[in-house]
């Protein structure tokens, strides 16, 4: 049994028992967080498809962690203008484990 879930402008693909990192969320570690825009469930042969949310599909999730991603380099240049400028980034993101998908 997996879901597709949208949260923080993406979507992942999960099933119970995976790891995933998402966009920073407002929560502690190891507290719970329900995530209903659930965007479709299979169980088998057995497909929910949404239009565009499943009704009353909701995944629930425990944080693992809040952490930062790998620092992402942002380097311009203007060729012939000795313009140049270095910049660097990096993400905050929550760790989520998923615990259970209930279907509506």
């Amino acid at each position: 049994m997996f879901a597709v879930v949208k949260t923080g402008g993406k979507q992942y693909k999960v099933a119970v028992g995976d790891i995933f990192d998402t966009e920073k969320l407002e929560a502690e570690e190891g507290s719970t967080v329900s995530l209903d825009q659930v965007l479709m469930i299979t169980d088998g042969d057995d497909v929910i498809v949404g239009t565009p949310l499943v009704e009353g599909a909701v995944v629930e999730t425990e944080v693992v962690a809040q952490k930062r991603n790998k620092k992402i380099l942002v380097f311009k240049k203007r060729r012939r203008k000795k313009s140049r400028v270095k910049n660097g980034h990096r993400q905050k993101i929550t760790v989520l484990k998923v615990k259970s998908i209930k279907k509506a």
